[in-house]
């Protein structure tokens, strides 16, 4: 992803950048909790001295090219939060679900989403998708502000690539000029995405979130398609355990 991010930011000629999957049912999902918490904490601050997600995150914001997110399937997580940094979003109908699941496993979301989406819904709905830690279909997140519009999934890349091929039509300077101007108004600071990830590693490393987690592997967690395609109903039964 690192290679990615340089790339959009140093490609002379580079416009538009859309950010979509080929694994059928999911944009992209959650944070992986198999490998040690550490493989994650020691590596190396990123180019705006943050954790390299987070940074990655600021930088594909801030970037002087327009990112799309076109959501077929999951957004879950980090795939929310990839989705929340791009310029504009858009998602099937039938087929995207959106979801920040983690309050619902005793964990902090850590890539920025409460930083981001009280500006894009306001702080009540923004509270509702983070502390319900439940999907988000397509037609309630355009509804919400959560994407800019849902459409039917046969006319989803279609409309993708329609706008994204307008917009590299246009000069560049211009481009970056605008989008660097409405950052300004909308994006949040980098203290603010920064304060969500130390959060996160907080609360990865309570009593709560291991047990919550524990029994969300032993479900089918990063094992079984069912559970990541119905995360928020296996995240709600935890509720009452």
């Amino acid at each position: 992803m690192e290679k990615v991010v340089a790339a959009i930011e140093n490609d002379p000629d580079l416009r538009v950048v859309v950010f979509d999957s080929s694994v059928p049912g999911f944009f992209l999902t959650h944070y992986d909790f198999v490998p040690p918490l550490s493989e994650s904490t020691e590596l190396p601050s990123g180019r705006t001295g943050l954790h390299p997600l987070p940074d990655m995150l600021v930088r594909i914001s801030k970037a002087p090219v327009v990112s799309i997110a076109l959501i077929r399937g999951r957004a879950t997580g980090v795939g929310s939060e990839l989705a929340l940094a791009s310029d504009m979003r858009f998602a099937s109908r039938e087929k995207a679900i959106l979801s920040q699941w983690e309050v619902g496993a005793a964990l902090v979301p850590g890539g920025g989403p409460m930083a981001r989406l009280p500006r894009l819904m306001g702080r009540g709905r923004a509270l509702e998708v983070l502390l319900g830690s439940d999907d988000i279909d397509g037609e309630l997140a355009e509804k919400y502000g959560y994407v800019n519009r849902s459409l039917p999934d046969s006319q989803l890349d279609a409309f993708v690539d329609g706008l994204a091929e307008r917009i590299s039509g246009f000069d560049r300077d211009a481009i970056a000029d605008t989008k660097r101007l409405v950052d300004y108004a909308s994006l949040p600071t980098d203290p603010e995405i920064g304060a969500g990830w130390d959060a996160f590693i907080s609360s990865v490393k309570r009593p709560a979130a291991k047990a919550k987690i524990g029994k969300l592997m032993n479900m089918g967690l990063q094992s079984k398609a069912d559970v990541e395609a119905k995360l928020g109903q296996y995240t709600g039964t935890l509720a009452n355990r």
